[in-house]
């Protein structure tokens, strides 16, 4: 399971992640080291967490044809309305 969390890390294409693999967080938002050292912890907490909920996959899935028919209906509508945006003949 490591291993995987490890692939999608470096999946990510985040620039916090170098080209070594080595995953860089800066934390001086507080004047304590203590504090910055745990703002940090946690930042790596939420990274690791969400690469560790596996994406659904999608399912491919066929329109149906009443679906189908609509849309084709409205293309020729449509191009109907376009087509009579041309020059008046006399």
């Amino acid at each position: 399971m490591p291993e995987l969390l490890k692939e999608r890390l470096l999946a990510l294409n985040d620039q916090r992640i170098s080209k070594d693999g080595v995953l860089v967080i800066k934390a001086q938002s507080h004047r304590s080291q203590e504090k910055n050292k745990a703002e940090a912890c946690e930042r790596l907490q939420e990274v690791v967490a969400s690469v560790a909920i596996s994406p659904l996959l999608r399912r491919a899935t066929k329109p149906t044809r009443s679906s189908q028919r609509k849309r084709l209906e409205g293309k020729a509508s449509r191009g109907q309305i376009k087509a009579a945006r041309g020059r008046v003949r006399d």
